[in-house]
């Protein structure tokens, strides 16, 4: 959709012609790191491809009223904020980017708000456990090796009390 040709794979895509239709091709989305978007966002894209796509384009944050389960779970995984609001606050966002140029958001993950440019707030909730996580950087290999230490004892004392196992 971001080009008019069909593309292949290992292409170099600065030399595609852009689709300057595309929505995100527009100049004013150019950078934008909060991506809206309609219902069930995500539907289809079950492999962690979909957010490390989103996330190698730029996106940390999507906001939909509704997302796919795996999808879902896959951003927080790769460090993506995926914010459920209601179907009546996605469509006054979209209102409001379409209305003005240069409409830019703020997402507070420590306080779980938007902050909008006339500065009103619109809550939203996260999983402490994932809130935690997204606020650390911890992945899930992040945080196994939070406990380094603790796994490097409980080697040391597995190699004292079955040392054929590591023969």
């Amino acid at each position: 959709m971001r080009y008019l040709d069909e593309g292949y794979p290992g292409q170099d895509n600065s030399k595609r012609p852009i689709n300057t239709e595309f929505v995100l091709n527009q100049p004013r989305y150019q950078g934008a790191s909060i991506l809206i978007s309609r219902a069930n966002f995500g539907c289809g894209s079950s492999r962690e491809h979909a957010p490390w796509a989103l996330k190698d384009y730029g996106f940390d944050v999507v906001i939909a009223p509704s997302f796919a389960d795996i999808f879902f779970n896959n951003c927080f995984k790769n460090g993506i904020l995926p914010i459920v609001l209601a179907d009546e606050l996605v469509d006054k966002l979209f209102k409001d980017v379409d209305a003005k140029e240069g409409y830019a958001l703020t997402v507070d993950l420590q306080t779980q708000q938007i902050v909008t440019p006339a500065n009103e707030l619109i809550p939203f909730e996260v999983d402490e456990f994932r809130r935690h996580c997204l606020l650390n950087g911890l992945d899930d290999i992040g945080l196994t090796l939070v406990h380094g230490q603790a796994i490097k004892d409980y080697e040391a004392k597995r190699r004292q009390q079955a040392p054929w196992l590591f023969a």
